[in-house]
C-alpha cells in the first residue's frame, strides 16, 4: 500500500510527473511520428491533387477540373477495368474463403490428425510470391500453351479449350488460392474461441454435420468471416502479380493493370490525371470497405458464445472422414503450391514450353538457367537486400511509436493516431505508390527520389504500418504500468525507459514482425513494379520484365532461383516465430 501511494504521490505531482506521464508534445518518440503521419498524408493528397489537373503540373497549360473524372464515366476501357476489378476481387474472396475457412474449421474444430502440419503449411504459403503461382496455371490452363487444354482438347476434338484461365473468374481463381491462407489466419482464431455448446445441442437434436456447420456454426462465424471477406477483397482490388501475369497478355484490365497501362501508354505520354482520378475513386471505395468493416465488428458482440462460465473446447469427431478432409486440404496445395511449382520447373527446362513428352524430355536443359540477364538479377539482388533490412527496420521503428503514443501515453491525439495507423490498412498499397510517383515527380523534383530504391522502402514502409502497430499494440497491453512507473522512480528517462524496458519486454514481437516484414519485401510486386526504372529494379520486378518480354522459360528459371532463395529465410522465420511461442509460454502470463 505505500508502495502504491508512493506511485500515486509520484505520478500526480513532482518533476517526475512530467515524465511519468510523457506530454506527447515533448516526447521524442514524436520524431518517428511527425514525419510518418506527413508522408502518409502527403502521399494521398497528391494523387488528389493530381486527378482535379489537366496538363503537366508546372506548365502553362496546367490547369484545375473535374475533366479527369467525367472521362472515367465516358471511357469505356476504364469502365471495363473497373467492373474487371469487381468480377476478379469478388472470384478471390470467394474462392479463398472457402479453401481458407473450411481448412480453418477442420483445424480447429474437429478432431484431423497432423493440424501442425496444416499450420505450418498455411503460415508459410503466404510468404511464397503470388506472381509464380500465376505463372504456374497459365502454364496449366493457358487456352494456347496450357497442358490440361491442349490435352482436353485432343480428349474431346474441339478446336477452343473448353477450361481456360485467361478470364476474370480464372484470375479470380488463382488470386483466392493464393489468399486462402490469409482467409484461414484471419478465421482460425474465431473458430477456436467459439463455445461447441450450441453444435452439442444441435447434434443431440439430430441435427446432421452439414445441418450444424449451415444453420450452427456459420452463423455464429458471421463477423470474422465477413471482416476476412472484406480485408482480401481490399488485396484483391489493388492486386497486381496475378492480373499482369494472366490478364494483360490477353487485354483483361483491372484497376492495377490499368494504372499501369496508362503509367506505359503507347504514345510515350503516361496520362497522370486519369490515373490519379481512379485511384481517388479507389480510395473512397476503401474507406468505404474499411466502415463497413468497423461496424461489423461493432456489432460482433451480438454473436459472443463464449462466456468464461462453464466452457470447455470440443471437437467434432470424424473417424473416416478424416480421410476425406486431408484430401480436401491436400488438394488446396497441390493446386495452390505444387502443380504450379512443377509447372514452373518443366518450363524451366525447356527453350520453348511443350506438353510432357518423351520428345519434350529429350529437350530439358540448363539453357534458360545460363541464358540469365546475370547484370540485372545481381542489380536487383543488391536492391532487394537494401529494402530487406531498410524496410523492417523502420516500419517497426515508426510503429513502436504509433504503439506507445496510443497504447501507453495519455495524449487526447490517440484515437487520431490510431486512425492514421489504420490507414494503411484501409487504402490499397498501390493507391501509395502512385502517391510517391506523383510526389517525386512533380512536388519534389529536386531530390532525386524517383527512379531510387529510397522511394519504394518509403512506401513499403507506409504500407506495413498498419501490420507493425498492430502486432505491438498487443505486445504493449501485456505489459503492466508498474514497470515503467518503477523505472521513472528510479530516475529513468521516459526514452531511457522505453529503451531499457519497454523494448526488451516487446523484443520477441518486434523480432517475429522484423523477419515477416522483410520476407514481405523480398516477394512484394506491386509497388516495386509500379516504381521501377532501370536503376530500383528489385527481383520480382526482374521476373516480370523478362516475362512481359515473352522469355517464359527464362522468367521461369529467375522464379526458381528466386524461390530457392527464400526458402531459407522462410525456415529463419519458422525457427524465430517457434522460439518466441516456446519464450512466452516459458514466461507463462503476464501478471497485471
Amino acid at each position: 500500500m505505500q508502495a502504491r501511494a508512493l506511485t500515486g504521490a509520484v505520478a500526480d505531482s513532482g518533476p517526475a510527473a512530467g515524465i511519468l506521464q510523457w506530454r506527447p508534445k515533448i516526447h521524442p518518440l514524436w520524431a518517428l511520428i511527425v514525419p510518418t503521419v506527413a508522408i502518409i498524408l502527403g502521399l494521398l493528397y497528391s494523387v488528389f491533387w493530381l486527378s482535379f489537373l489537366q496538363g503537366l503540373p508546372g506548365t502553362a497549360q496546367a490547369h484545375f477540373t473535374i475533366d479527369n473524372y467525367i472521362s472515367i464515366y465516358a471511357d469505356a476501357f476504364a469502365l471495363t477495368a473497373l467492373k474487371n476489378t469487381l468480377g476478379f476481387s469478388l472470384s478471390a474472396v470467394a474462392v479463398a474463403l472457402l479453401f481458407g475457412t473450411v481448412t480453418a474449421w477442420l483445424t480447429e474444430r474437429t478432431d484431423l490428425p497432423g493440424k501442425a502440419a496444416i499450420y505450418t503449411l498455411m503460415t508459410l504459403s503466404l510468404l511464397l510470391p503470388g506472381f509464380f503461382t500465376a505463372m504456374g496455371w497459365l502454364f496449366l490452363l493457358h487456352p494456347r500453351i496450357g497442358i490440361v487444354s491442349q490435352w482436353l482438347m485432343r480428349l474431346t476434338g474441339l478446336t477452343e479449350a473448353p477450361l481456360s484461365i485467361t478470364t476474370v473468374a480464372g484470375m479470380g481463381w488463382v488470386q483466392g488460392l493464393n489468399l486462402a491462407s490469409l482467409a484461414f489466419v484471419l478465421t482460425a482464431a474465431s473458430f477456436r474461441s467459439m463455445d461447441p455448446t450450441l453444435e452439442e445441442a444441435a447434434r443431440a437434436n439430430g441435427a446432421r454435420p452439414f445441418h450444424v456447420v449451415r444453420r450452427i456454426v456459420l452463423p455464429l462465424m458471421t463477423p470474422g468471416i465477413v471482416a476476412a471477406a472484406m480485408y482480401i477483397f481490399t488485396i484483391a482490388l489493388a492486386s497486381f502479380d496475378v492480373p499482369a501475369i494472366i490478364g494483360l497478355s490477353n487485354r483483361i484490365y483491372t484497376f492495377s493493370t490499368y494504372v499501369y497501362s496508362k503509367k506505359v501508354s503507347a504514345d510515350g505520354l503516361p496520362q497522370y490525371g486519369g490515373i490519379a482520378a481512379m485511384s481517388s475513386m479507389m480510395v473512397l471505395v476503401a474507406i468505404l470497405i474499411s466502415y463497413l468493416y468497423g461496424r461489423v465488428i461493432k456489432r460482433a458482440d451480438r454473436y459472443q458464445v463464449v462466456t468464461g462460465k462453464g466452457y470447455r473446447p470440443d471437437r467434432t469427431r470424424l473417424g473416416r472422414r478424416a480421410i476425406l478432409a486431408w484430401l480436401f486440404v491436400g488438394a488446396y496445395v497441390a493446386m495452390a503450391k505444387v502443380f504450379p511449382l512443377l509447372l514452373l520447373i518443366w518450363a524451366a527446362g525447356l527453350r520453348f514450353f511443350q506438353p510432357p513428352s518423351a520428345q519434350a524430355f529429350s529437350q530439358l536443359s540448363w539453357q534458360n538457367f545460363r541464358g540469365m540477364p546475370l547484370d540485372l538479377v545481381l542489380k536487383g539482388a543488391t536492391n532487394t537486400a537494401q529494402l530487406m533490412i531498410a524496410v523492417p527496420t523502420l516500419a517497426i521503428l515508426a510503429s513502436f511509436g504509433f504503439s506507445w503514443m496510443i497504447v501507453r501515453s495519455r495524449s487526447r491525439l490517440r484515437v487520431l493516431l490510431d486512425f492514421f495507423a489504420f490507414l494503411p490498412h484501409a487504402v490499397p498499397g498501390l493507391i501509395f505508390g502512385v502517391g510517391a510517383m506523383f510526389v517525386a515527380l512533380f512536388l519534389l523534383k529536386g531530390l532525386p527520389l524517383y527512379g531510387s530504391v529510397t522511394l519504394i522502402a518509403i512506401v513499403y514502409v507506409v504500407q506495413h504500418l498498419s501490420f507493425g502497430t498492430r502486432l505491438l499494440n498487443t505486445s504493449l497491453l501485456q505489459i503492466h504500468r508498474d514497470l515503467e512507473e518503477a523505472a521513472v522512480i528510479s530516475g529513468a528517462s521516459g526514452l531511457r525507459t522505453a529503451r531499457k524496458i519497454l523494448a526488451p519486454l516487446v523484443r520477441p514481437a518486434i523480432l517475429n514482425g522484423w523477419v515477416w516484414l522483410a520476407l514481405i519485401s523480398y516477394r512484394e510486386l506491386t509497388v516495386a513494379t509500379l516504381l521501377f526504372t532501370p536503376r530500383n529494379i528489385t527481383l520480382p520486378t526482374v521476373v516480370w520484365n523478362v516475362w512481359s518480354s515473352g522469355n517464359y522459360g527464362v522468367a521461369a528459371a529467375i522464379s526458381l532461383v528466386l524461390l530457392s532463395c527464400l526458402m531459407p529465410l522462410i525456415l529463419i522465420y519458422y525457427i524465430v516465430g517457434r522460439r518466441t511461442a516456446a519464450s512466452s509460454a516459458a514466461r507463462g502470463p503476464a501478471r497485471i
